[in-house]
């Protein structure tokens, strides 16, 4: 079994002391921080979204996996940054004013970071106002919009609108998604896709920035 398998069974067991061990070894070895990442960390973060997708396992187990791919990432990255290395894309991503769920937020950043995008969250009960401003300072490829209620996913328009208000919509692509979120609804208020879970949102932001 080579490294790169091994991070990938280390990354799908959950086991972050391990991913830890072996992202050193690596860097020991002079392998390249993307290689270790794309052919490591993230062949192990997409086996498994499929299995979250065919509900093989459940979100506590998602999180632990990410949680490990996340302390070989926290080795990587000042690496990456020092040979300007660019990421695959940037997400601004937040659960829209009024909602503080975060669960179904933090699972999208995870496998976002792990499929190699570079990720700022703003947290919860962020205001259309919040991501205009980080919209202007960062200029993401995507904004991801979260909301677990009913209620809140109305806020979803308002930011759309803020957006538009300040000029920034032809640069981004808006992404939403969370429980009571439908396709209809991403149709009816012009986003420009729908993640019906983690994995799909993974997925749909790699065909908004036509990535293979």
């Amino acid at each position: 079994m080579t490294i790169f398998e091994d991070i990938a069974q280390a990354v799908i067991h959950g086991d972050a002391p391990r991913v830890k061990q072996l992202t050193e070894e690596g860097l020991q070895k002079e392998i390249a921080p993307m290689k270790l990442i794309n052919e490591g960390l993230i062949k192990g973060m997409d086996v498994v979204g499929e299995q979250f997708r065919k509900m093989e396992i459940s979100v506590p187990e998602v999180l632990i996996s990410a949680r490990a791919m996340l302390t070989s990432m926290e080795l990587l990255k000042p690496l990456l940054a020092k040979h300007d290395v660019k990421p695959r894309g940037t997400l601004v991503i937040g659960t829209v004013k009024g909602d503080i769920h975060d669960i179904g937020k933090n699972l999208v950043a995870m496998l976002m970071e792990g499929a190699g995008f570079e990720v700022i969250d703003l947290g919860v009960d962020v205001s259309p106002q919040q991501f205009v401003e980080e919209i202007t300072q960062s200029r993401p490829d995507i904004v991801g919009l979260s909301a677990l209620l009913t209620i809140t996913m109305q806020e979803m328009p308002e930011i759309i609108r803020a957006i538009e208000t300040a000029g920034l919509r032809s640069q981004v692509k808006i992404m939403i998604g969370g429980a009571p979120v439908t396709q209809d609804f991403c149709d009816s208020i012009r986003a420009d896709a729908y993640g019906e879970d983690a994995r799909d949102a993974v997925e749909k932001a790699q065909s908004l920035l036509h990535i293979m």
